[in-house]
């Protein structure tokens, strides 16, 4: 495991501030971005990277944000199983539709 993964793992499990939050959400968008942009073509990517982020579990955040690089296929398990919940169908509809329209 890369360095820098174990050393992003140990501050998120050390604490919970808002940083270490902000830190982790921001690691996960990395790991959100390209499965959105492989999985679903043409979907504005900031507006679904935040519904994505904003309804995953802290547990999910902390493993997209370590997976990033070393597990591509657990950010796209998790990414594709917070897409299909409820709340993150609204909040795509609500964020991320409009932006697409405005595009055509």
């Amino acid at each position: 495991m890369p360095r820098n993964v174990i050393l992003l793992a140990s501050l998120l499990c050390a604490c919970n501030t808002p940083v270490a939050d902000e830190i982790a959400r921001s690691a996960a968008r990395r790991a959100v971005e390209p499965v959105l942009a492989a999985r679903f073509p043409g979907v504005p990517l900031m507006p679904a990277t935040n519904c994505i982020i904003d309804n995953a579990t802290a547990p999910e955040i902390i493993t997209l944000a370590t997976s990033a690089r070393s597990a591509p296929e657990s950010a796209t398990r998790i990414v594709l199983d917070v897409a299909q919940r409820p709340a993150t169908i609204q909040c795509l509809a609500t964020d991320g539709l409009p932006v697409l329209l405005n595009t055509l």
